[in-house]
């Protein structure tokens, strides 16, 4: 049997016009912007000047993932769209697509199958501009950065300690360690510098954990760049570059509305990855996303060590949010190779492989129920050689843990294949009611935040903090840092900081090599093991089977 690609089925919807999603969503024209007649910018304004009361909040997740693959933005979307046929006014939030997956091998963020956002093929690739708006303001700050130093250096930066780094939204190995300034005296000072993805940029966290306009600027200029030779910090406000840099982030600021292939509202806006970033959307847009639905389905990125920990962590901490309900996603498949099965295995029953896996979904569970004390229901992404007795296994084990499971199946039937999923949600929304506590407390020392998410969410034993990382949290701590929470940059491979460790491994340590602060957007970035800002491609890029005809019809996109 032949499938359509992802991209063909996109190509077949027949959307609605964007102003009908819009009236769909309860939004009066006066605060849309079309871009086109499938894409509008919605004002922030609309989340005051709306009456509505906030809808019910659920948070999608997932098992730590494989390259059997998962399906949360796919279930993310078919559950939105279940819960829209068992007749609820719902909406969904998600981030835009990286062009560094995009091209390289893990793909977009706009869904699969029949449960997808469209336009596809302009949400994988520009969209409506956030992204190159976001590298714009972060080059803008290196270039006065490297400028104030040319012209005199009156503020007395150290070029040997400057952290902030240009970016680029490409996976180019290439530009993760450069030396630029060459050429002589009037082209610069020489100095090793470097490029981030820009998912990882700073600003992309600046603008996802904004509230209005104002708050973005004091955001921006809050941003250290750097630290002067008697090692004080050094900020974007110090250089002047808040307001250009607002000045180019004003229209990226404002949510994207579009819509699924069954016509939800959906909201996407913002993309951080959650391996080396926060990973969620926008504050904005799930704000606004709340107030125009009774119910809104969101995402956070990679597994629930990462993207949901961050997002609870980091994201409901900074914003007062609080979610009815979590949503963990997970396939057999997936668990069969996270218990030792090889890749060219997978579709044969095996109950010890996933058995010995399983304990990774369990974790998950756990820590959303018990850690995060959140309503929680698993979703098994059912695949046709998924046999009833692992099926079985499966529910019997989450069972145990007082969380149901259930089958979806949106990638083949869109929100048909999600409405069972929607009514476990509806009733956890509605009868059971969580007591949401975060992994830490604010008045912890950084070093203590760390190895709480380390002991109670990774499951690991504790933490191994360099002298260089030491010192960095000492300083921090002393410039007034330490009551930020941490946002920890690690493979997404494993609970550990080994992507070789699968499963629930036990026992482990992790090790912190660096530590930095991002004070625009409140957060302190913890780098541990061999995680990079700036990915590279892979042997055979996704990007050469990518084309486009004569009429302009792409292919190759999935």
């Amino acid at each position: 049997m032949a499938y359509l690609s992802d991209i063909e089925i996109a190509q077949a919807c027949r959307p609605a016009h964007i102003m009908e999603i819009a009236r769909r969503a309860h939004i009066d024209e006066k605060y849309v912007e079309q871009y086109g007649n499938y894409k509008a910018k919605i004002d922030p304004a609309l989340i005051k000047e709306s009456s509505r009361p906030d809808g019910k909040l659920i948070l999608v997740t997932a098992i730590t993932p494989t390259p059997a693959g998962e399906g949360k933005t796919t279930t993310t979307i078919g559950l939105a769209d279940g819960l829209r046929r068992i007749g609820k006014d719902v909406t969904v939030a998600l981030r835009e697509p990286s062009l560094g997956p995009v091209f390289g091998v893990k793909g977009g963020a706009a869904g699969g199958g029949y449960a997808q956002v469209v336009p596809m093929e302009d949400i994988n690739l520009h969209f409506t501009g956030d992204f190159h708006a976001i590298g714009a303001a972060n080059n803008l700050l290196a270039a006065m950065l490297d400028n104030h130093i040319q012209q005199g250096n009156t503020l007395g930066i150290d070029p040997r300690r400057i952290t902030w780094k240009r970016c680029v939204d490409m996976n180019d190995r290439q530009l993760r360690f450069i030396v630029d300034g060459l050429g002589g005296r009037v082209n610069g000072t020489p100095r090793e510098d470097g490029f981030d993805i820009t998912v990882a940029s700073e600003i992309m966290a600046v603008l996802c954990l904004s509230s209005s306009i104002t708050d973005l600027k004091a955001r921006l200029a809050r941003i250290i760049v750097g630290y002067t030779y008697d090692e004080k910090p050094v900020t974007a406000g110090d250089l002047k570059a808040a307001g250009a840099m607002a000045a180019l982030l004003k229209d990226a600021l404002k949510p994207n509305l579009v819509q699924t292939l069954e016509g939800t509202p959906a909201f996407v806006h913002g993309g951080p990855f959650a391996n080396i970033a926060h990973g969620c959307n926008s504050i904005m847009a799930t704000r606004m996303a709340l107030k125009m639905g009774d119910y809104t389905v969101t995402e956070a990125g990679f597994g629930a060590d990462l993207g949901a920990e961050k997002f609870l962590d980091i994201k409901c901490r900074m914003a007062g949010l609080t979610p009815d309900a979590v949503v963990v996603v997970a396939t057999i498949r997936a668990l069969k190779m996270h218990g030792g099965l090889d890749k060219k295995e997978l579709a044969r029953e095996d109950l010890a492989a996933l058995g010995k896996g399983i304990p990774n979904l369990l974790r998950h569970v756990s820590n959303i129920k018990n850690v995060y004390k959140l309503p929680c229901v698993v979703a098994v992404n059912r695949f046709p050689t998924d046999t009833d007795a692992e099926v079985d296994f499966i529910i019997e084990k989450c069972r145990a843990l007082g969380v149901n499971t259930v089958l979806s199946t949106v990638w083949a039937e869109g929100g048909k294949g999600g409405e069972a999923l929607a009514r476990e949600v509806v009733r956890l929304c509605e009868e059971e009611k969580g007591d949401f506590t975060f992994s830490y407390p604010d008045d912890m020392s950084l070093s203590d935040k760390i190895n709480a998410v380390v002991t109670r969410v990774y499951g690991g034993k504790g933490v191994n903090i360099t002298p260089a990382a030491a010192k960095q949290i000492a300083q921090l701590e002393a410039l007034g840092f330490g009551s930020c929470p941490v946002c920890i940059a690690k493979t997404q491979y494993s609970f550990s900081d080994d992507p070789t460790l699968l499963g629930a491994p036990e026992g482990f340590t992790v090790t912190v090599r660096a530590v930095k602060v991002s004070a625009g957007a409140g957060f302190v970035v913890v780098l541990t093991g061999d995680i990079m800002t700036m990915p590279g491609l892979p042997k055979v890029p996704a990007a050469e089977r990518i084309d486009v005809d004569e009429n302009g019809r792409i292919s190759g996109l999935f």
